[in-house]
């Protein structure tokens, strides 16, 4: 059996972060956050836990695909945004390598919706809460008050924005 090859991997160790390890994908590498107190063992431990665990996510779902990614988005919109019809027809849904400081972005007068690729290595909640942000920017294209409760029917909305605000906590603190 052939081993699947992998992108580079780059660790970045936090010394903010306590127990917690994340993992995503950036510019065709991988990217692993560690606390800053774990051993050269452990580390190795984890990249490898890390990098199976993107493995078995693309194979479960094909995540790494544009089409399965909006038909995820068509389902997401179908169920969140019944009353709003528009939001299960994005023009396009797809991911993108570009996107460095956004997780997603959406144009509502195309009906295009980019999402960072970033995301394939985050749970799958988290991914459902950025597709759903960004349908609803197709009914609302501000940040309003109306747009955050169409996002908020979403009842993992607060834990992702946490867990992605987390992200960025650690990679704005992270001195490379």
């Amino acid at each position: 059996m052939a081993r699947k090859v992998h992108p580079p991997v780059e660790v970045r160790r936090s010394p903010r972060r306590r127990a917690t390890v994340a993992a995503y994908e950036e510019r065709g590498r991988v990217v692993v956050m560690i606390p800053d107190a774990f051993s050269e063992k452990e580390e190795r431990e984890w990249i490898d836990h890390m990098l199976a665990r993107l493995q078995r996510r693309e194979a479960r779902d094909g995540r790494a695909s544009d089409d399965a990614l909006r038909d995820r988005a068509v389902r997401l919109a179908q169920r969140y945004y019944p009353e709003h019809p528009e939001c299960a027809r994005p023009e396009s849904v797809r991911w993108v390598d570009n996107q460095h400081r956004r997780w997603g972005s959406c144009t509502p007068s195309d009906g295009s919706i980019r999402l960072s690729r970033r995301l394939t290595m985050m749970p799958s909640w988290v991914i459902d809460y950025v597709l759903l942000h960004e349908l609803a920017h197709l009914v609302h294209h501000d940040h309003s008050r109306p747009f955050w409760d169409m996002v908020g029917r979403y009842t993992k909305a607060e834990r992702a924005r946490g867990y992605l605000e987390g992200i960025a906590d650690a990679e704005a603190s992270d001195p490379r």
